[in-house]
């Protein structure tokens, strides 16, 4: 194993561009600062798991800048004249709470303006698909919030709407296009659904033991566990240990099971000290009150944009805890004038 040093300096590096601009760049004091809060004894291993899984599952900006530049001329996608497949896009904007779309629109057009001279306000055409633009997608309800208002209210009678995604989980995905066709059919609105994404992650309940999200195989013994766990609706389903996941963002099944123990014990003890959080908020991430059989979503994902809720608690709770993530919150879609040229806009 690596030196406590080399690992609290590994992990600085590998989530250096977290919110720039917008908080101080992580430090090697920052990890230190936060691997503290845990057992003394478990520091030098959490730091040395949490080393091999951001590695794998922080997406930093150069990576979502490199899946969108391969898209725009993925001949997949666009056939073989980008430039005319662009153009006849229909970029939606259309996000009900937080700026992730609308930022990663901007990030777009710049890729676009770079690559083909296009930028996304000389886009669209009648009768052309439609693209819903987002970082990433968890248990699917973004999606599916936003393309149901979309489909009520403004989508033409027949759509072909493509979802980009920098990684989406594959019970969220399922979710989200089921519940988007059932809208359509009750609006007698023919839409086609088709999904992009660099990385899928497993995380339906019947599937813990290929999941690649934080999924137990055995619960702390104590008694604050015991008695949280009995006031869920339902015991949660435990991963058969040595299942280590499809897309194998855990080293080991010793790493793995370090993180979900210390996790739990870390969650349980941000619970106590933030009596108020909603019961959604589960030890190891937000869960709907629809998944009452989980300890929470449990995801390994991070963006350069954000550490989203759907991350055990331990990432992303504020004080009294101190975050190796400093969350933001959504807020509500800010008014945006069609004459702005988005490219003039920072992100």
């Amino acid at each position: 194993m690596a030196t406590t040093q080399t690992l609290l300096v590994s992990i600085a590096d590998t989530i250096k561009d977290y919110r720039q601009g917008e908080i101080p760049q992580p430090t090697p004091t920052h990890v230190a600062k936060w691997v503290n809060q845990f057992d003394a004894s478990q520091q030098s291993a959490i730091l040395n798991e949490m080393d091999v899984l951001l590695k794998k599952t922080y997406f930093n900006k150069a990576t979502m800048e490199g899946f969108l530049s391969n898209l725009v001329s993925n001949a997949k996608l666009v056939g073989a004249n980008p430039a005319q497949f662009w153009h006849s896009v229909n970029f939606l904007d259309i996000q009900d709470g937080g700026s992730s779309q609308h930022e990663m629109l901007m990030m777009f057009s710049q890729i676009m303006k770079s690559k083909l001279g296009i930028r996304l306000d000389q886009c669209g055409s009648k009768g052309g698909l439609y693209v819903y633009l987002d970082d990433m997608s968890f248990t699917g309800n973004r999606v599916l919030n936003d393309l149901n208002k979309w489909i009520r209210d403004d989508a033409p009678s027949k759509a072909a709407v493509h979802v980009i995604v920098g990684a989406f989980h594959s019970g969220g995905q399922w979710y989200a296009d089921k519940g988007i066709q059932e809208t359509a059919v009750k609006e007698k609105k023919s839409i086609s659904l088709a999904w992009w994404r660099m990385m899928e992650l497993e995380d339906r309940v019947n599937s813990n033991n290929t999941s690649d999200v934080f999924r137990p195989s055995s619960l702390p013994t104590d008694a604050t566990m015991t008695s949280y766990v009995n006031g869920l609706a339902y015991p949660p389903p435990l991963r058969d240990a040595g299942h280590m996941g499809q897309c194998k963002v855990f080293a080991d099944e010793q790493g793995r099971h370090l993180l979900e123990q210390q996790f739990l014990t870390a969650g349980l003890r941000v619970r106590a000290m933030c009596p108020n959080l909603p019961a959604t908020h589960r030890l190891l991430g937000y869960a709907s009150t629809n998944s009452r059989k989980t300890l929470g979503f449990g995801s390994t994902l991070v963006t350069f944009r954000n550490c989203p809720n759907n991350c055990p608690l331990a990432f992303w709770a504020g004080d009294p805890w101190y975050p190796l993530f400093p969350r933001k919150n959504n807020i509500k879609k800010f008014a945006r004038s069609a004459a702005i040229d988005r490219d003039s806009i920072p992100f």
